[in-house]
């Protein structure tokens, strides 16, 4: 199989993430990121919304990025001729498949789908440009349509056809079926862009590689519409570690790529996030202390510093007692047997009541208290 090439939209459908607005430095400081991690495409923005979205585009182009640079837009001439005033490298064009979307948005008919490709793609490519034909709600679409879709959209030189899971009504099962369906009808770049509305949107992303797409539309974070896109560092370690395919992306820059669009975007990061969040490599339980310490790969599916990372070990309610003497063993003291449960009991307590670790001074007082038992007559 090929390697998967990683689209990042966090500057486009990220930006879309309700609330979140970009300044064109932290859009640039974001772009300038992701390509020196080795991401290879960038879709930065939509240039119909006006001057000041073409001029922010414009920016991130002049930084001349080893990324190449994608924009989006409708199916339309208008739409096209704002594109071409940004000279990305790839112009998006999507257009609505289902007929959900034709009908009571559009009130258009399926044919009119054939006409505007034939119009607006056949202007496109007149301009030497690479074309992605955007397949919006293909995934609630007549299958067979949108394959004729895509077909007509091949011969009219589109070079790239999105399949658009765009309310995120997907599985894995389906994504694949769905995916090998479009890739046994044309021979053109298939990218994925999942929504991560029922939580499935890295699955669907990586069933969507397995079947034959070739691009993964993603965001740093899972930013994007609702409940998000599939999110870049998962899909880049899920593919590595469960498709056996590097995506090129340096795995160790994820970390940093994650706290700054955190930041610029105002949406925190939570706790226990896969592979970026805070906790991802923290372990409290007695059981995987004391096996993390015989050989980590008892309770870790791969090394924390392939991110960069370490992995960390808190005190709390399910620690046992090798955490306990560890914990003491790196403030520099070697713990007598009998004071360990003691000190145990004292930690899950402490944890208990504030909901929280134990710091260093918390240990020490812990320790002089049960010292001072253990020295009281019976």
């Amino acid at each position: 199989m090929s390697t998967p090439i990683i689209n990042a939209t966090t500057l486009r459908d990220g930006e879309q993430t309700a609330g979140v607005a970009f300044t064109v430095a932290e859009k640039c400081a974001i772009a300038t990121a992701l390509s020196g991690a080795g991401v290879p495409e960038l879709e930065v923005g939509i240039p119909s919304m006006g001057p000041e979205e073409i001029a922010c585009i414009q920016a991130i182009v002049d930084l001349r990025l080893q990324a190449r640079v994608m924009v989006w837009g409708r199916l339309t001439l208008s739409d096209l001729a704002a594109a071409l005033y940004c000279n990305p490298d790839i112009v998006h064009l999507s257009i609505p498949v289902s007929d959900t979307h034709l009908q009571y948005k559009l009130r258009q008919p399926r044919t009119w789908v054939f006409a505007q490709i034939r119009r607006v793609v056949g202007e496109a490519v007149k301009d030497g440009l690479k074309v992605s034909l955007g397949a919006e709600d293909a995934s609630r679409a007549d299958p067979a349509f949108v394959a004729q879709v895509a077909w007509l959209a091949q011969n009219c030189g589109t070079q790239r056809i999105r399949f658009s899971d765009t309310v995120g009504v997907l599985d894995p099962f389906s994504t694949y079926e769905a995916i090998a369906r479009l890739r046994d009808a044309v021979d053109i770049e298939i990218e994925i862009h999942a929504h991560d509305d029922l939580g499935l949107a890295t699955a669907n992303t990586l069933a969507a590689l397995r079947a034959g797409a070739t691009h993964a539309n993603t965001a740093v974070n899972g930013l994007g519409e609702r409940a998000g896109n599939a999110s870049l560092e998962e899909v880049v370690m899920a593919a590595r570690h469960l498709l056996g395919r590097d995506t090129g992306v340096d795995t160790t820059a994820l970390v940093g790529l994650s706290r700054l669009v955190e930041q610029a975007s105002g949406r925190t990061v939570a706790f226990g996030k896969s592979i970026v969040g805070s906790g991802a490599f923290t372990h409290e339980s007695g059981i995987r202390a004391d096996g993390l310490a015989k050989n980590p790969a008892t309770y870790e599916g791969f090394d924390p510093a392939q991110l960069g990372r370490k992995r960390s070990l808190v005190l709390g309610k399910h620690s046992g007692s090798q955490s306990v003497r560890q914990a003491y063993g790196a403030l520099g003291l070697t713990l007598s047997e009998r004071l360990v449960p003691v000190l145990l009991k004292r930690i899950r307590h402490h944890a208990t009541e504030r909901k929280q670790e134990p710091d260093e001074r918390d240990l020490y007082r812990f320790l002089m208290e049960a010292s001072n038992v253990a020295k009281e007559p019976p």
